[in-house]
Order: structure tokens, then C-alpha cells, then sequence
């Protein structure tokens, strides 16, 4: 078995991603303080073709160095939108008849496992916060909170870890409709 090169891969550029149909996907930042994570959120939506990320709140937006480092020039391909609300982000997305979908840990959340996505319908998943997760009222604001299941001893996983299982999930559901 052989490693493929980079030039193998037969990626498509960042003209043709634009153009491309998208996976009806919509990731929103809720007050993301690393930007590191946000480099990796911004580099997981291009690799499935996510619709759009909206970074709120202390996000830091690109141009950005930090960004740059874990996008590797994804920042240049999704398209993204920097609001200072994120509860005015999802009741403007709500009001679009835009699911949204809460990633925490709540009480009678849904398991990522359990949950299917419905042919035809866009979705948002909002990431919160690496210390306090999603806001309270944008929970309450939400249509739906989504749960990973976890067996270990620890209480969460990193935001861009969450991001790309949460994703990879919902792609392949996706894909299946």
C-alpha cells in the first residue's frame, strides 16, 4: 500500500467548491475562543462541503494567522458571515425554516446515534464555547439539542473534535436520503 500524494487526491479548487452543490449544513460558533479550533471547524466544513459558518460573538474571524494555520486556506472556500448575536443568528435561521440543533449536553437531549435528518430540510448546528458550551437561551432558542454519547470519564470532547464527529454523522445520513 502506498501513500497517495497531495497532487493525487484530485481535490477540486476553491472555484469549484464555491460552485459545487452543498451539503444543506450551517455551522454556527458560539463564542469560540480558540482559533485553533476555528482554523479546524472552517478546514472540517470544506472537507464536506458545509453551506456556511457563522462565527459569533468572541470568534475571531479571518483574515487571521492562528485561523490560517489549521484552515489551510478553507477560510477561502466556505463561505462565512461574523454576527455579534448568536441567539439573533438562530431565531434569523429559524425564521429561514432552518432546523437547529444545540450540540450539549442536556436534559432529554438526543443521541447523535438515534437522531436522522429529514430529506429536504437545511440544518444548523450550533458549537458552543469550550468552557461553558452553548448558551442557555440559545439551547432554549433551539429546535433541538443533540448529544454524543460518551462512555469515559471525562465530561466533553474538544469543539473541533465535537464539530467533525458531528459532521461526519450527519454527511453520511445525509447522503443516504
Amino acid at each position: 500500500m502506498r501513500k497517495l500524494k497531495n497532487i493525487e487526491l484530485n481535490r477540486i479548487s476553491v472555484d469549484e467548491f464555491k460552485a459545487v452543490k452543498k451539503t444543506p449544513i450551517i455551522v454556527v460558533l458560539d463564542n469560540i475562543r480558540s482559533l485553533n479550533n476555528i482554523g479546524a471547524v472552517f478546514r472540517t466544513s470544506d472537507a464536506f462541503l458545509i453551506k456556511k459558518i457563522y462565527l459569533c460573538g468572541i470568534s475571531a474571524t479571518p483574515p487571521n494567522k492562528e485561523i490560517h494555520k489549521t484552515a489551510l486556506g478553507a477560510t477561502e472556500s466556505v463561505i462565512w458571515e461574523y454576527a455579534e448575536s448568536t441567539l439573533s443568528v438562530v431565531q434569523k435561521l429559524k425564521a429561514a425554516n432552518i432546523q437547529v440543533l444545540a450540540i450539549e449536553q442536556a436534559e432529554n437531549s438526543t443521541k447523535l446515534d438515534t437522531f436522522f435528518p429529514e430529506k429536504e430540510v437545511t440544518y444548523a448546528i450550533v458549537m458552543g464555547n469550550e468552557v461553558k458550551g452553548v448558551q442557555q437561551e440559545v439551547v432554549d432558542a433551539s429546535n433541538l439539542c443533540i448529544e454524543i454519547p460518551q462512555l469515559g470519564t471525562k465530561h466533553s470532547l474538544n469543539i473541533s473534535v465535537t464539530t467533525g464527529i458531528v459532521l461526519w454523522d450527519l454527511f453520511q445520513k445525509m447522503k443516504q436520503l
